[in-house]
């Protein structure tokens, strides 16, 4: 069981079996939404557990796509695709303590920022 949450602690959550290995997203969405880019794992809809969603908020960031954060302190958490059998993609960095995954590969690097260079050597896609 793995735990999280956001900055103010409005929302927490709970993680229940293996997490996906990180998938660090270039793309302009989750550049805007997290200051840079965004590094999650992702879940089945029977692995996540809202413990605490007092300040939790969905933003309909695409026709297909919505993006949860808090709505006090602004953390960016989690990202599901309406065609995802409800799998929810969580920002890897909210997850408390050690969290035994690693960045498996980088996606939408065609979309990443002139500010900063790639170089780890993981596999890229550019969409």
């Amino acid at each position: 069981m793995k735990t999280g949450s956001c900055l103010c602690g409005g929302v927490a959550f709970e993680l229940s079996g293996a997490l996906r290995d990180s998938v660090a997203c270039h793309c302009q969405q989750c550049r805007k939404t997290s200051g840079h880019y965004v590094s999650a794992t992702q879940v089945g809809p029977d692995q996540l557990t809202i413990t605490r969603g007092d300040t939790l908020q969905w933003y309909r960031s695409s026709p297909a796509a919505e993006r949860g954060f808090c709505n006090h302190c602004g953390s960016s958490l989690f990202w599901r695709h309406d065609d995802d059998k409800g799998a929810t993609s969580v920002m890897s960095g909210t997850l408390d303590g050690a969290t035994g995954i690693k960045t498996a590969k980088h996606i939408f690097t065609a979309d990443k920022g002139d500010y900063y260079d790639i170089a780890d050597f993981l596999p890229q896609e550019e969409h």
